[in-house]
């Protein structure tokens, strides 16, 4: 039973991860290519992938946050997330 709980919390973890890391690599390309972000293949790639997050999150706080914001609060978010994931990956585990 332990361990069919920690797979799944690993594999949360991981969808986790790739979330965060997607939105860190959209947020330095971003800024490395200035207004020519749009027409970067690899800029759109990570559209694609952090446009889950960023969608659960405006449903999560519609009004509360501007939506140039939104991707600063789904890293936090995330990055909480992902510490609790550890956590309880670490308490099945013990």
């Amino acid at each position: 039973m332990t361990s069919i709980a920690l797979l799944i919390v690993s594999i949360l973890r991981a969808f986790v991860e790739v979330a965060l890391l997607g939105l860190a690599g959209q947020c330095v390309l971003g800024l490395l290519s200035g207004a020519a972000r749009e027409r970067n293949p690899i800029y759109r790639f990570f559209c694609i992938v952090t446009r889950p997050p960023l969608r659960a999150m405006r449903f999560v706080i519609p009004g509360l946050i501007v939506d140039r914001h939104i991707p600063a609060v789904a890293f936090f978010v995330l990055f909480w997330l992902w510490i609790l994931l550890a956590y309880v990956k670490r308490s099945i585990a013990a």
